[in-house]
């Protein structure tokens, strides 16, 4: 019987729904509390920063294992969670965006919610588990084990592709609240039961939890307590949630109406909402009632191209977005670390499930619903691959985070490193996107999927000469601040 490596948030949300319930005011106050001492006071005291936003991916958090690449970690590296990680929550800085007002997925919410739980309870996660979920549910065999190098033989995971050849993943990270579950497929299955028998149980904490999330505007969100609210292509309605560890993809599905559930379990990185999708279609009966996606005549769609191909920059959240034509009646555009592919609708025009792009009067209009955004970037001028850099080599450094970047190179070509409480991490190969817009390409890093690429804005004092600071972010985390320091 082999096991793979879960994702635990979930989970974690049924524990604390039913804490909550039990022990009511008090037990949320010891959580309030816990949080206190391992979060920065300024984020602790923001009463916007509810639990519920915490684990709704709402909190405005910067994701701590995206920032362990800037805090020098090397792919491969230990971490520990009694030691590496409270020391991650302290240097988490502020926020990248207000509490409840946008999505954006970030472990930290649910590495600080678990540790949180443990010093309310003065239990352990796997004891709280065990005695709460896996006996009762009848998950004979799962167990917490934040130790990712513990991986029952003979399981091993692979990362790569067909295309450049699968490659033996060695973990060394600790991580629970986020993750760290081991469990079999015959425990999923032992899950799923579970939920089919609470989904429409008012009392049960997983009916709490599967209700619909709701933004600060009370707008609907997509995703609450550990469960991804979605449809399969389908249309059918759906709750579910997905995860990784290099090397290894899950994701299960429940889709209420149909009493049916999808679980997927996957030793390599493959991408698992395909496989659910396909497995959905074979499954689901053909009188579904769905629509397709768009409805517009794919022989003309396929012919269609776009002339707003270029490099865009995301004043507010200081992100770069790269457009460009993948293949006729096909954009990619590259924004939250990697590439997400759209359909073509006209010549200014490009929609996915997950976002729309517009291009009009010379700006491009993104709107991504699924994180409550939408917003405008304005295009970067072209910068000749030739021209000289080094007016920004140079050492710089984020008091926010406790983190030094160092900018090495010559000529045209850039090179980027991370020193931290971690040690010192890789150097980064750097590519300029305009002026002073450059890309950070980062795609091994200590947890996965990784950051991709991060966006490294210089800037400059008008009453100065040369370069005086830099934002280095990525969709995880986003706005680091960093001043140049030599």
């Amino acid at each position: 019987m082999l096991k793979l490596q879960l994702t635990l948030c979930r989970m974690v949300c049924l524990i604390l729904t039913e804490l909550i319930a039990e022990r009511g005011r008090d037990f949320e106050s010891a959580v309030r509390d816990a949080l206190s001492e391992l979060l920065p006071s300024q984020i602790v005291s923001d009463r916007d920063l509810t639990l519920e936003r915490l684990v709704s991916m709402q909190s405005g958090l910067r994701d701590y294992w995206a920032l362990t690449v800037l805090w020098g970690a090397t792919p491969q590296d230990r971490f520990s969670i009694y030691q590496d990680a409270p020391e991650a929550l302290k240097r988490i800085g502020g926020f990248h965006f207000a509490p409840g007002t946008q999505m954006s997925y970030c472990n930290t919410n649910f590495a600080a919610v678990g540790l949180a739980i443990e010093k309310a309870t003065g239990q352990t996660l796997g004891d709280l588990l065990h005695t709460r979920l896996f006996g009762p549910v009848g998950m004979k065999t799962a167990v917490l084990r934040p130790d990712t190098a513990r991986i029952p033989a003979p399981l091993i995971g692979y990362e790569g592709s067909e295309t450049t050849g699968y490659i033996a993943y060695s973990n060394r990270i600790e991580w629970a609240g986020d993750a760290g579950i081991q469990a079999s497929l015959e425990d999923m299955i032992a899950y799923e039961k579970y939920v089919h028998r609470n989904s429409t149980v008012e009392t049960s904490a997983y009916y709490k939890n599967a209700q619909e999330p709701k933004y600060i505007d009370d707008e609907p969100a997509n995703y609450g307590f550990g469960l991804v609210h979605g449809t399969v292509e389908e249309g059918v309605t759906t709750i579910g949630h997905s995860g990784g560890l290099a090397g290894f993809r899950l994701r299960r599905t429940y889709a209420p109406t149909e009493g049916l559930s999808v679980i997927v379990l996957l030793n390599s990185e493959t991408d698992t909402k395909a496989v659910t999708d396909h497995v959905f279609k074979k499954l689901l009966t053909a009188s579904s009632t769905a629509q397709p996606l768009d409805s517009n005549d794919r022989s003309t769609q396929e012919k269609l191209e776009v002339s707003w191909q270029g490099n865009y920059f995301d004043d507010e959240a200081k992100l770069a977005v790269v457009v460009r034509q993948d293949k006729p009646g096909e954009v990619a555009v590259n924004y939250a670390g990697h590439d997400e592919k759209l359909k073509v609708q006209s010549e200014n025009k490009a929609t996915s499930k997950e976002m729309q792009v517009s291009f009009e009067n010379g700006e491009l209009k993104i709107a991504r619903p699924l994180e409550h955004r939408t917003f405008t970037v304005r295009q970067l001028e072209v910068t000749p691959a030739s021209s000289d850099a080094s007016m920004f080599v140079g050492k710089y450094y984020s008091q926010e985070i406790d983190s030094t970047f160092h900018v090495t190179g010559s000529g045209a070509m850039l090179y980027g490193t991370f020193d931290g409480y971690l040690g010192k991490g890789p150097a980064h190969l750097m590519r300029r996107l305009g002026k002073d817009i450059w890309w950070l390409a980062c795609f091994r890093s200590l947890d996965s999927p990784v950051p991709g690429n991060w966006t490294i804005a210089f800037s400059s004092n008008k009453d100065e000469q040369g370069v005086n600071g830099v934002t280095v972010g990525c969709w995880l985390a986003r706005e680091v601040r960093y001043k140049k320091i030599g």
